[in-house]
């Protein structure tokens, strides 16, 4: 593959599965991660226009088959984590964690607690216009700015990104470097009580501790917990999952976890196979005990190895 120079670091033939939070995947074409934002303008503006481009986070709502990725995966690291403060806004670079985010506008009054317990870093909330408590990013959102695949950079309002739940749009080969958001007032330590107290609930209701990505499908609701008393279970994912008697349902090591039955984990030894095809299993199962069709909000990208899973229904 001919690629263009770089001051950041570029590896041909790189194995993603130790960058996922599931730890499954195989290879990339090659993986670039930039300095810097010119590193990224000058790679984008010299590389050849056929080949893909896949901008990845920190993996953790990503499953990369096991064949790996016919692109060049971006990666984003320390050129893209700062946040910064100009009155009620907060900017965030892409490699930000949305939990630090959340934690450094709280200790400046800010209210951006619904980042706190989400796990991943701000280019992926914003793609996916990750919620919680009621809360999304397109509520917040301002602006965001990105390099597209000649290399320019542009501004983008929440009317280009079209948020919707659990997705927004971006054009093929744009990779996103900072966003904006707008910010409540509140006092810093009770930002801060309230951010513990979603932790511990967290902690007490999700496997935490195991090596999943988060929600596996999204809520046939289509909305997130709103946190209020009066929220009810009946279009949860994991309430229909359970319905299909579906909870520590397992493939391979791949296994719907006994402890929140929408968050799919590796129990140790699971492939990429096993953890699609046990999202599709449940998928089938749950259609036929109740007629409604869940939707991944993990994302799957790449090549299978070998024989692909088959869909359990008939939209994604």
């Amino acid at each position: 593959m001919n690629l263009p120079d770089v001051r950041g670091t570029l590896t041909e033939n790189r194995p993603l599965a130790d960058l996922t939070w599931l730890r499954v995947g195989g290879p990339a074409d090659a993986l670039f991660q930039p300095a810097d934002v010119d590193d990224l303008q000058t790679f984008l503006k010299n590389l050849d226009q056929t080949i893909d481009v896949f901008p990845m986070g920190v993996g953790s709502n990503l499953i990369v088959r096991d064949g790996g990725i016919r692109a060049v995966v971006i990666r984003m690291g320390r050129g893209f984590n700062d946040i910064s403060f100009d009155g009620n806004l907060v900017t965030a670079g892409v490699a930000a964690l949305d939990a630090h985010v959340a934690r450094k506008a709280a200790a400046q009054g800010l209210d951006l607690t619904f980042l706190r317990t989400i796990p991943g870093a701000i280019g992926g909330a914003v793609r996916m216009n990750a919620g919680c408590y009621g809360s999304y990013v397109a509520d917040h959102f301002v602006s965001a700015k990105a390099v597209t695949r000649r290399g320019e950079i542009v501004t983008l309002t929440a009317d280009d990104l079209n948020f919707e739940y659990r997705g927004s749009t971006l054009p093929e080969g744009w990779v996103l470097i900072e966003a904006t958001f707008k910010a409540g007032n509140g006092d810093a330590t009770e930002l801060e009580a309230r951010m513990q107290a979603q932790l511990k609930k967290r902690d007490e209701t999700q496997p935490t501790k195991d090596r999943s990505a988060g929600s596996t499908f999204r809520n046939p609701a289509g909305f997130s917990s709103t946190g209020q008393a009066d929220d009810v279970h009946d279009l949860k994912a994991w309430k229909v999952i359970d319905d299909a008697g579906l909870r520590g349902f397992s493939i391979g090591g791949a296994q719907m976890s006994p402890m929140h039955s929408n968050f799919m984990i590796n129990t140790g030894d699971a492939t990429a196979h096993d953890l699609e095809s046990l999202g599709e299993e449940v998928r089938r199962k749950v259609f036929q005990n109740s007629g409604l069709t869940l939707r991944w909000e993990i994302k799957r990208i790449g090549e299978f190895l070998g024989k692909p899973v088959v869909s359990g229904c008939s939209t994604g």
